[in-house]
């Protein structure tokens, strides 16, 4: 498996598939580059190169216990695109990955990146406090802490089979296999470093980070996103963006990815070509 290992001694795993511009796809939480499977293929056959990482503590990474914070998962990102000596590329972040996304080229991206796409991304930032009276409670992510320590196979479970992917809305369509797959990538990764990541996505402000974005970037997000409120965060990011485009997906839930790469695909197309 092709991996590079970074100063402190982290193997990260990586896909790098194809020729041409690079796509550089984030997975978000607690998922692997797996998670990118339908985008990835569709751009490869598109002529694009595409490249996906499992983050640290997660899917076939090193199991860290430490660095399992934003600035550092940026610098990891910041050695595999060093690597892979990637330059006019497109990163694309999903959730957790959206925050890596805005980190990563706020802070390392000048030289090495065309655009960025933010989908069901995070910032600006999700915990409530007084300058974000809209986010949401410290009491919501203490919940998450508590079912991964107690159960973590069985609340691998519940989030995709429930809020993710809006399986608990009347009416939706389960699929069994969309639900397996979302455990087995959970369960490749670490504990430790994914009780680590609830505070890393939850709490860190992106805020400085949009704001220092130059490149063209597309905010993708469902107006019934169950796990990222969408009133709280696309339209916040858009507006602390310098060259920002929200695109609002009516009735799409957070995992639209999955759930509906036929819409959300060619939309990453045309962005990407313009």
């Amino acid at each position: 498996m092709p991996t590079i290992t970074t100063q402190d001694g982290t193997e990260l795993f990586y896909k790098d598939w194809g020729d041409g511009q690079p796509i550089v796809f984030h997975h978000g939480w607690p998922l692997s580059a797996d998670d990118w499977d339908t985008q990835m293929q569709f751009l490869l056959g598109k002529g694009f190169r595409v490249i996906a990482h499992d983050r640290r503590g997660h899917g076939r990474s090193s199991q860290t216990d430490s660095g399992n914070e934003m600035d550092t998962y940026a610098a990891d990102v910041a050695a595999l695109a060093a690597h892979l000596d990637l330059k006019d590329a497109v990163h694309v972040g999903h959730s957790t990955g959206g925050g890596e996304v805005a980190r990563y080229v706020a802070r390392h991206g000048k030289g090495r990146v065309a655009k960025a796409v933010l989908i069901g991304a995070v910032p600006p930032i999700m915990l409530k406090t007084d300058a974000n009276p809209g986010g949401l409670p410290m009491e919501v992510f203490d919940g998450f802490r508590a079912a991964l320590a107690a159960n973590r196979a069985q609340f691998y479970r519940d989030v995709p089979s429930g809020p993710f992917y809006g399986f608990n809305r009347d009416g939706a369509k389960v699929s069994e296999g969309v639900v397996a797959n979302w455990w087995r990538q959970g369960m490749m990764g670490g504990i430790k470093a994914h009780y680590d990541c609830i505070k890393a996505f939850s709490e860190t402000d992106f805020s400085e980070d949009l704001r220092q974005i130059e490149v063209p970037t597309l905010v993708m997000h469902g107006d019934d996103d169950q796990i990222v409120p969408y009133a709280d965060s696309a339209p916040l990011s858009v507006k602390l963006l310098r060259n920002g485009t929200l695109k609002t997906y009516p009735g799409l839930p957070h995992g639209m990815c999955t759930t509906h790469p036929e819409i959300i695909n060619p939309d990453l197309l045309a962005f990407i070509r313009a």
